[in-house]
This record gives C-alpha cells, structure tokens and sequence, in this order.
C-alpha cells in the first residue's frame, strides 16, 4: 500500500472527529430523558416539557376560588379544602389525563425552599402538592417524584413544610437534595451559563411546577418562574446581583408540562421565607395554567402588584416564553 499523503492524514483524522463529535450529541440526547432538548451550539439550553395540543375549547388560565372559613352569611360554613380547589383547576383545563400518559415519569416541583410550617405561607401547601401527586397517579403516571432544593437545611424544610409526610402518603417518591444529584451543565443563558444543575428535574417525562405565590425582598413577587431557582446548586446568592435576567434564563431553560400555583394561603410582605404569621393572608385560591408567564402575571396581583412592574416577567414575555397579558387568554373562574 502507498504510503500516505500529509492530506490525506489530514482527511482522514477530520472524518474520525467528525463521528466522535457526532456520537458526543447523539450520547448528550440519549441524556435527556425528558422534554425536547435543545442541541443548538449558539442559543440557550432547553428542556421543553409542554403538550403542544391546545383544544381551543378549554381555558387556557383557571382560577379555581374557595370559601373562606368565618363566612360572616353563614358561620358554619367550612374554609374550601386545598385539594378540592386543585381538582377544580385542573379539571377545568381537560384534567390531569391531557397533561400525563400511562407509564410517564412525573416531577412534581413544589417551593421547599424554607424552614417553614404551612401557616407561614413560605412553602407550597403540602394539600396542594399531595392532591397534585394523586391526579398524577390517577392519569397514569408510573412514578411521581416531588423534589426541590432548599435554601435552608433540606431535612427540616420537608418535614416541617408538610410536603414530605403529605406527598409520601400519597405514593410519591420524595427525593431529599445532595451533591451527587447534580450535573454541571451549560446552559448558555445571558447570566446563567455553566452551572450545577439539579437532574431528577430534567430526567422526568413530564414535569409539573407548583409554586406558591408570594412576597420577594428582591425580585418583588415570587411564583412560577422564580421557583426554579430549586433546579440549581451551587452558590445561587450570586444570582442575586441580576436576579430578574436569571429568572428568564431559568425560564427559558425549563418550560413545564403544567404550572398549578397554590395561593391558598399567600405571604404578603418579608419574603420569601416570612417567619410572621400576620404577614400572610388566606386567600383559598389555586391557579392552574400551561403559561408560566401568565401564572405569574396573574399571580403577582395577590400581593398588589401589576406584571409590567416584574422586570422577569417583562423579559420573559419579551422572549416568547408566554404572555404578560393574561387578559387576552380564555380565563375561567371556577
């Protein structure tokens, strides 16, 4: 055989990074389990986990609204069950069965962030969460996984927020954060770019968001989008300095399957983690919506404030992520 030319060395040694290069994307797509990952060398990382059928019959943003207890038209009247408002908000949007298919793997990612009871408004309501788990279960899914990772120490955030006696009852995998859970990743956003990210969100079929809407000290009001600061490790305060261009980084990163906000209990002031009982009202309301940016802009209304005074959720509607203008979309109130 002749000897081989310089060029076609060359030749030969491009093709051979070529297949590597290929077989590197093809082992990155295998990785994501979940959701439509973007594979863009140029725009930001994204994990998409929405249904894309939109019967144009059925609301697009649910308000799902109970009966406060001490009712002064009949004291005997009993505060609405959390749960019941869930079902209510859920079933108004198709039910859980539009959302989750038989076999699927389901985040459920409830704010766990604080060393909270419920009353205290600064976690999602365990009832919520449960009832959330339990629609899942019935519509199919194989697994329920509820997680976060919390600000304050994580043992003591989910036992004394409820969530993890709550969604355990119900079947739920509860998974506890640690270190081995989290994968660097590059998520190419305009803050956001390599960072530890937290897997059992992004290796699920279907992921649903449940937030609790309430007060933030810096970002003015906290709810769907901001709750997914729990996706990521590392030292997250750094966040802070652009806390509204790293909440639509987030956003952009993870767009869920559902988005259920509990406002049934709602801290108006000294969030997010309160401490205060009078700092927060009962409002006995849960949202439910496909439009994370609508959630929030309908949400922040709870604690007096209007979405264009949000810069997140500004950005986040400028970036196509959903609308500010909840008032265009089918709204029912049930």
């Amino acid at each position: 055989m002749d000897a081989l030319s310089r060029r076609d060395i060359l030749r030969r040694l491009g093709a051979a990074g070529l297949v590597l290069g290929s077989a590197a994307v093809l082992a990155r797509a295998r990785w994501d389990q979940g959701g439509a990952a973007s594979l863009s060398l140029d725009g930001p990382q994204v994990r998409d986990y929405r249904k894309r059928d939109a019967p144009p019959e059925l609301p697009q943003l649910v308000v799902a609204r109970g009966t406060p207890s001490g009712d002064p038209a009949n004291p005997r009247l009993l505060a609405s069950d959390p749960a019941d408002l869930v079902r209510k908000a859920v079933g108004a949007l198709g039910g859980m069965q539009r959302f989750i298919s038989r076999g699927d793997i389901v985040v459920v990612k409830p704010n766990i962030g604080w060393d909270r009871t419920p009353i205290h408004a600064a976690n999602t309501n365990p009832r919520v969460v449960a009832e959330v788990v339990r629609l899942a279960y019935d519509a199919g899914a194989k697994r329920v996984i509820v997680t976060d990772a919390s600000c304050n120490e994580p043992n003591r955030c989910f036992q004394r927020s409820g969530i993890w006696k709550a969604a355990y009852d119900v079947g739920a995998d509860v998974i506890l954060p640690s270190a081995h859970r989290f994968r660097q990743m590059r998520l190419k956003g305009e803050v956001l770019d390599d960072w530890p990210v937290y897997t059992p969100l992004v290796n699920a079929d279907k992921v649903i968001n449940v937030p609790i809407a309430k007060h933030h000290n810096l970002s003015r009001y906290t709810g769907a989008m901001k709750n997914w600061y729990g996706l990521l490790g590392g030292r997250r305060n750094r966040l802070h300095q652009n806390i509204d261009t790293s909440i639509a980084d987030l956003a952009t990163f993870l767009q869920p399957t559902l988005t259920v906000v509990d406002a049934v209990r709602v801290l108006l002031r000294n969030g997010p983690q309160g401490g205060n009982v009078a700092d927060a009202r009962d409002m006995h309301t849960v949202i439910a919506t496909t439009d994370q940016v609508a959630a929030d802009a309908y949400g922040c209304q709870l604690i007096g404030r209007k979405a264009d005074e949000i810069p997140y959720i500004h950005m986040a509607h400028q970036r196509g992520l959903g609308t500010m203008h909840w008032q265009n979309l089918r709204l029912a109130e049930v």
